[in-house]
């Protein structure tokens, strides 16, 4: 199969586990686009983003890493954090290389597409937008939290999030790759910090809501202290909904695998603890639901098993192609 006629994917999401999906799909002849995050404030790409006035490059990188088709130790050396030195100590090398080349280029996303050259990346890597962006949340009691990172720490629960400023402006190409691509995968991920804040980019949302192709949330293993304390798989279903005014997904993947106890234990410490399928709710939404085992245990952290997602992915997308 040529690229031209291969299947086009768009993956919307930032943080560990979008890039944990791609590692798995980028194996499947599919033409992959990825929609990153731009909101991260924390760490390493904080301070550059702060430092440098700069889109924050961190979730980029993970990405860039995962499509690569490089020597191992050339991915390991792209994504080596620094543990000590004046200045250097919690910089990760690719992100001080991303750093670096925007400012060669004048240009964070040609940075990325230059970088990606570098890397053999099988696919496009595309930040939400071409700036930094803040992302907000109003809390139930009506206060307001500014900034990605102390979100999941203000000890309230999210009634909505925002972004900030509000002309911002995503890429012509990410909108071009939504208009045509023939499956939209939203997740795994953070639901505010991860995903939300690209949905929320103008005209971002509104080009997926309204995009032919089908949309496939892949719902969260766990619920995160913070985020999504005791949600069901439909209340995270109900905050996309709710925050697009629209209902605009056609199938949620859910996990019915089991955790271990001794995992459980582990997660409960951090008040997360399994999300619950609820099946009824779901169904009364509209949605197509896949459950499966999905999860992989490496070290005692649950992680989406990112073959078996890619499996299940490759296979909505043939059930999908006479939609097109």
């Amino acid at each position: 199969m040529s690229e031209s006629q291969q299947p086009k994917i768009v993956i919307i999401g930032g943080g560990t586990g979008l890039s944990v999906l791609l590692r798995g799909l980028k194996y499947y002849p599919v033409d992959i686009s990825a929609i990153v995050t731009v909101a991260d404030d924390g760490g390493s790409s904080g301070r550059l983003r702060s430092e440098m006035d700069i889109p924050p490059p961190g979730d980029i990188r993970n990405v860039l890493a995962a499509l690569s088709d490089v020597e191992p130790l050339v991915e390991d050396l792209f994504q080596h954090r620094f543990s000590n030195g004046n200045g250097l100590s919690g910089h990760s090398l690719g992100n001080l290389i991303l750093a670096a080349m925007t400012t060669i280029t004048g240009d964070f996303v040609h940075a990325i597409s230059e970088m990606s050259k570098v890397l053999n990346v099988r696919g496009r890597v595309l930040p939400a937008a071409n700036r930094s962006v803040v992302l907000n949340a109003e809390m139930e009691d009506g206060s307001i939290v500014s900034g990605e990172s102390k979100i999941p720490y203000s000890g309230k629960r999210i009634k909505r999030v925002f972004l900030s400023p509000t002309d911002i402006e995503p890429l012509q190409e990410t909108l071009t790759v939504i208009e045509q691509a023939d499956l939209i995968i939203l997740g795994p991920g953070s639901l505010y910090t991860s995903i939300l804040p690209n949905l929320l980019v103008p005209k971002l949302g509104e080009q997926v809501v309204k995009a032919k192709a089908k949309k496939v949330y892949i719902c969260n293993v766990m619920t995160q202290a913070g985020e999504t304390l005791d949600y069901s798989a439909s209340d995270h279903v109900k905050a996309l909904y709710d925050h697009m005014n629209t209902a605009f997904i056609d199938t949620i993947l859910v996990n019915d695998g089991g955790v271990p106890e001794h995992i459980k234990q582990k997660y409960a410490k951090e008040l997360a603890k399994p999300v619950i399928y609820d099946i009824n709710r779901l169904q009364s939404l509209g949605l197509e639901i896949i459950h499966d085992k999905i999860i992989s245990y490496e070290d005692d952290v649950i992680r989406h098993d990112t073959t078996k997602v890619a499996s299940i992915l490759y296979e909505l997308i043939n059930a999908y192609k006479p939609l097109k």
